[in-house]
């Protein structure tokens, strides 16, 4: 799974799941560009490896901004050329905000649907047109088994990563014909700063759900994201992969 000069795009990757593939990505060979709203965590993990910090463009930015998203894919295209590779990594739940159902407030799940859905949809507008003008592409999407297990107080966040894989069949079947494939990635639970943020008695609840008995690691995901990115995967398309222990078995 070579990517010497493949150039990939890893929104939200200055942290956890995205920093992982990035990380990933540049030790096949792949320039990676990283937009995020904190790169720091990746920065200083690429300190200790200058020839890969040299073929990683990273940008602090909004990635629910739309006016910073175009910018940023036009300094991507200008610094180092077309993409190749997308992986729309950045979404959240609504964390603190999170509460069940009825006790809900819209704004929240605006939020949530903005940060997990349409910046997929965005980033991918921002891509799909070269991909298919060029015939290649690979775009991957995140996804979360919480979309199909449909956990409690999780329902704003289940709408909208259920939403990115919708989205994730209708591109690929629009982009198939022209040599591009669109798949996503839906995690459980993995070792992130979020995850370590869980009270014991949950992570514990979390475990005991999980056939494999251990939470994953962002590597896990990044391997996977890997895989459906490389010359490997051409036949797979409009496809959710679950990296999740077996909690969820399609």
């Amino acid at each position: 799974m070579g990517f010497d000069q493949r150039i990939a795009v890893v929104t939200g990757g200055g942290q956890g799941i995205g920093a992982a593939t990035a990380l990933d990505f540049l030790d096949k060979g792949a320039r990676v560009a990283v937009l995020d709203l904190d790169c720091a965590p990746l920065s200083r993990k690429l300190a200790a490896h200058p020839d890969m910090a040299a073929r990683c463009l990273r940008m602090t930015g909004d990635c629910t901004d739309a006016t910073v998203v175009s910018a940023f894919f036009g300094q991507v295209e200008k610094d180092m050329g077309p993409v190749d590779i997308l992986f729309n990594n950045v979404g959240q739940s609504a964390r603190d905000r999170g509460s069940l159902f009825a006790e809900s407030e819209e704004a929240t799940w605006r939020f949530v649907l903005e940060v997990s859905l349409l910046t997929t949809m965005r980033a991918s507008r921002c891509t799909a047109p070269g991909m298919k003008a060029r015939g290649f592409g690979r775009i991957v999407n995140m996804s979360t088994d919480a979309a199909f297990a449909g956990d409690v107080g999780l329902a704003d966040y289940a709408a909208a990563k259920m939403g990115v894989i919708g989205f994730t069949r209708s591109l690929a079947r629009e982009l198939a014909p022209h040599g591009v494939t669109v798949n996503a990635v839906s995690p459980g639970a993995i070792r992130t700063r979020a995850h370590d943020k869980l009270k014991p008695e949950v992570l514990k609840r979390i475990v005991a759900d999980t056939p494999a008995g251990f939470v994953g690691s962002p590597q896990d995901v990044a391997a996977a994201v890997r895989f459906l990115a490389s010359e490997e995967a051409r036949f797979i398309t409009g496809q959710t992969l679950l990296i999740d222990g077996g909690r969820w078995m399609l």
